[in-house]
Parts: C-alpha cells; sequence; structure tokens
C-alpha cells in the first residue's frame, strides 16, 4: 500500500467519526420522535461513499503546510459529505431515481413509509417531500459542521467565499443539467458545461481550492492556477467517468440499474458524440428511446451497442486520458509539498479509472 492509499484510509476514518459525533450532537435538537426517520436517513446516506471531495480537500490542506492529524480540519472537510449526500437525494428526486448506492432512494424510501403506515394522501407526493427536506437539512447541516469545525477564524473567514461559490455552482449545475434535458439536442460545449458545474467544480477543484486556502489562510495566484489546471482537468474527467459508468457500469458496483442514465435522458457528453456521429437510422433510434422510462434490457443494449458504433466511447475516453494528462503534467510545476503532488497523482488517476 502507498503511503497516499494508507492516508486515505485515515482520511476516510477520520471523516466518518466526525460526521457521526455531528449528527449524535444535533440529534436531541431535533426532539420529536415522528422525525426519527428523517436521522436514520440522514445516517443511512452518510454511512457509504468514497470519501474523495475530502480527501481532495485534505491534500489541497497538506500540500500548502496544513498539518495531518487536526481534528478541527477534518470536520471542516466532513462538511463535503454532507453537501454531497445533499444534491444527490436531490438529484434522484430530479431524475426519478429508485435507488442510490444499491438502496431505495430517499423519495422512494419515504413512499413506502407512507404507504406501509396507510397514512393519507399520495405516498408519491409524500416521498418526494420528505427527500427534499431531507436533501434542504443536510444541506444546512453541512454550512454548519463547516463554521463550527473548530479551525481557526482567519482560516474559515480566508475560505468561506470559496465554500459559497462551490454550494452556487453546484446548484447552478443542477439546473443546467436539467435544461439540458429540456432542451433535447446538446452540443460538445453544453455537454461540457454540465460536466464542469453539475460536478466538476465541486468534486475536486473546489474541495482542492478550500484545503489550500484553508491552509495558506488566503488566496495566491498559484493556488487559483493549479485548481483550475490540475482540478478543473480532474474533475471533468471525473465527470465524463461517472457519465459512462451511467450508461456501461456494472450494476453490483455502481448500486444502480443499468442503463439508468438512458431511461432517465441524460443529455451527456456520450449523448452528444453518439448523435454527432451516428447514421439517420441510429440518431433515430437513439432519440426516439433515450429518456423512456420503461427503457428495457434489450433497449439499453441497442443504445450501448449504437454508443460502442459511433465511437463515442472510444472518443470519451480519449478526453478522460487527455485531461487526466494535463492534469498531472500541471502537478509538476505546483509549489506543493512532494507527499502531496505524490497524493493528487494518485487521487486523479483513482477518480477518473474507478468503477463505481
Amino acid at each position: 500500500m502507498t503511503a497516499s492509499a494508507a492516508a486515505l484510509d485515515t482520511i476516510r476514518s477520520e471523516v466518518d467519526r466526525s460526521l457521526r459525533q455531528f449528527v449524535d450532537r444535533r440529534r436531541p435538537q431535533v426532539g420529536a420522535p415522528e422525525v426519527v426517520p428523517l436521522i436514520t436517513a440522514v445516517e443511512d446516506f452518510l454511512s457509504a461513499g468514497k470519501r474523495l471531495r475530502p480527501a481532495f480537500c485534505y491534500w489541497g490542506w497538506r500540500g500548502a503546510g496544513g498539518s495531518g492529524d487536526d481534528p478541527a480540519f477534518f470536520s471542516a472537510a466532513a462538511s463535503l459529505e454532507l453537501l454531497q449526500a445533499s444534491a444527490l437525494v436531490h438529484d434522484d428526486v430530479m431524475d426519478a431515481s429508485d435507488l442510490r448506492r444499491g438502496m431505495p432512494s430517499a423519495h422512494r424510501r419515504f413512499e413506502e413509509l407512507h404507504r406501509k403506515a396507510g397514512w393519507h394522501g399520495s405516498a408519491e407526493q409524500f416521498g418526494e417531500g420528505a427527500a427534499i427536506l431531507l436533501g434542504n437539512l443536510m444541506l444546512i447541516w453541512s454550512g454548519e459542521m463547516w463554521r463550527t469545525s473548530g479551525l481557526p477564524r482567519a482560516s474559515l473567514e480566508a475560505a468561506q467565499q470559496v465554500y459559497d461559490d462551490m454550494r452556487t455552482e453546484l446548484m447552478c449545475g443542477q439546473y443546467l443539467d436539467l435544461l439540458e434535458q429540456a432542451h433535447g439536442e446538446g452540443t460538445f460545449d453544453s455537454a461540457l458545461r454540465v460536466a464542469l458545474f453539475k460536478s466538476g467544480k465541486y468534486s475536486v477543484e473546489q474541495p482542492l481550492r478550500l484545503g489550500l486556502v484553508l491552509a495558506a489562510q488566503g488566496g495566491r495566484p498559484w493556488i487559483d492556477r493549479l485548481c483550475e489546471e490540475y482540478g478543473r482537468c480532474v474533475g471533468i474527467a471525473f465527470q465524463l467517468r461517472d457519465d459512462i459508468l451511467g450508461v456501461f457500469g456494472d450494476p453490483e458496483e455502481t448500486g444502480k440499474p443499468a442503463g439508468d442514465d438512458l431511461r432517465e435522458g441524460k443529455r451527456t457528453m456520450l449523448i452528444a458524440r453518439t448523435l454527432a456521429a451516428a447514421s439517420p437510422e441510429q440518431a433515430e433510434a437513439v432519440r426516439g428511446t433515450l429518456g423512456d422510462p420503461d427503457l428495457d434490457t434489450a433497449g439499453v443494449d441497442r443504445l450501448r451497442q449504437i454508443i460502442e458504433e459511433t465511437g463515442a466511447l472510444a472518443a470519451c475516453e480519449e478526453m478522460i486520458k487527455g485531461y487526466l494528462e494535463n492534469a498531472l503534467v500541471s502537478l509538476e510545476s505546483s509549489p506543493i509539498t512532494e507527499d502531496a503532488r505524490a497524493a493528487l497523482a494518485e487521487l486523479a488517476v483513482a477518480a477518473t479509472s474507478r468503477r463505481t
């Protein structure tokens, strides 16, 4: 095991500990026993995850001279997992997804609670409403966990704008994703913009910037340069990989049904490149079945075949490779610590070649 891989295990452990402690502190505040299912859902959603965002934040922090064993830092970094969980819950509502990480998505979970209890009204509407509130709660708690992390006020104040920008960009990215599906035909540029704002910036670029600024207690020209040249490249490649997994991923590993992004009609770079290179017959098949919630296994297989035949899958793999190479080159001249440089290189590879 490499030193950075061992550090990633430590990051996961410390982040998990910080999240448990935070939720335990907030539990008495909730009070009413009827709200217990909401808190249980928070715990379940926080129990899984690769912790990549805290990891990028950690190595930014270490790269700019931060201590490797500061509990306050881990608490601040763990708040990114609450933000991520909030985004996933809302994303599943918008996409009408049934599963998340191999478990029922939040709105399906609360829908089933309503149905089993025999309550009045629409179980589906209750489920969606409860999931929106769950996502909002975790979004609020992410900010609270950040503010109460225990880091020096000067550090938090220096990084506050980064934290605010990250959350704003995430919401705008989610809207751009909805807009892309509503528009139908997308361009390479629009698909790339969604990849950057929906996931790339808040998954890699901004967590990295957050750690750097927290440790340096302010912005420096080289920080922005590194975050844009490394963080943005890895972030886009991360989302492109996610798009490929959404079509070709193994459900046993992704925790979602095979081809789910095809049923949801996601207008990703994969689809944009497919339509750009498709024959009239292939394009008609894609347009006629993409976004069909009842798309069966044969339909998924047919769309996968077209994506491969048009060269779209290979083209996206080449894009990922190119972004990764550019990111690794940018690390070579960055004025960060050697251990951070090595760890960020490994994280870039792990984030862009993952199977889940």
